[in-house]
């Protein structure tokens, strides 16, 4: 097994990966500054490392130790620091219910035109543009749905909150390693890079001259670009001039318009 580091100390300089992880604008700035990110769970931590991220530093509790065992001994190298549930969650701000935490060095992003064309497969079909998206949750939650659903990957912009932040990961219950991504920048000139690659660009959106989500499906373009924009003013004017298409979910009942979370399943599901 990894080599066992016991410590008792909430202010030990080796646990500085896992400190205040509840700030989310701290652990911003730090993993963005380390190239790291925070795996939380025994599930989570499997697929991170099955998707080629590395693993710099484990923190868990005792109890923990024998379901990751197989996970640890692959990593001899990579210490595995013991602490008490009390201590973990005096140095990370909150409950770790789920037991076990890892500290993860980032996989170098692939830039967006080789994720949309990778050679000797076939060409991803569909993919999402997440315009930034500013809540973890309903990234993690596009994630999900994304995965779910066939989506083949997924492009962020460069103000979209990351994926990898811990409440991302945790909410897409770890799609955010399975289906492939990396941010598009600038944006939203990346937009042509998608045409170019022969992608309809398709926004969602409540704007004038905008088709229903049944008309895109109807006409089944091979390659589609779905592009959601923030929560709470859509799509950015400059990106709006750019899109081949503008589409919207028709709505029902005096509701205007649905979470972007909800809104990217609905989309997805409909475009299969």
């Amino acid at each position: 097994m990894s080599r066992e580091v016991i410590i008792t100390d909430p202010a030990d300089d080796r646990l500085g990966d896992y400190v205040a992880l509840r700030e989310s604008s701290l652990r911003r700035s730090l993993e963005a500054e380390r190239g790291l990110f925070i795996a939380e769970g025994e599930k989570v931590i499997r697929r991170a490392v099955e998707s080629g991220h590395a693993p710099r530093s484990f923190l868990l509790a005792r109890r923990w130790l024998p379901g990751l065992a197989d996970v640890l001994d692959r990593h001899l190298d990579v210490p595995v620091y013991v602490v008490t549930e009390e201590l973990a969650e005096r140095v990370t701000g909150f409950h770790v219910h789920r037991g076990a935490l890892a500290s993860m060095h980032r996989a170098v992003a692939p830039a967006p035109a080789d994720l949309l064309d990778v050679p000797g497969r076939t060409p991803r079909s569909r993919i999402a543009v997440l315009e930034d998206l500013v809540d973890h949750a309903n990234v993690g939650a596009c994630f999900r749905s994304a995965a779910a659903l066939g989506v083949d990957a997924v492009l962020v912009t460069p103000n979209c909150a990351d994926p990898l932040y811990r409440r991302s990961i945790k909410v897409s219950m770890g799609s955010v390693f399975h289906v492939p991504w990396t941010r598009v920048d600038p944006w939203p000139a990346g937009a042509r890079l998608l045409r170019e690659a022969g992608y309809v660009v398709a926004g969602m959106t409540l704007g004038e001259g905008a088709i229903t989500l049944d008309e895109l499906a109807a006409r089944n373009p091979p390659r589609l670009a779905l592009v959601f924009g923030t929560e709470g003013h859509g799509l950015a004017a400059s990106t709006d001039r750019l899109v081949d298409l503008r589409v919207t979910i028709p709505m029902m009942g005096g509701v205007d318009s649905l979470n972007v979370a909800a809104a990217s399943a609905v989309a997805f599901y409909a475009t299969r």
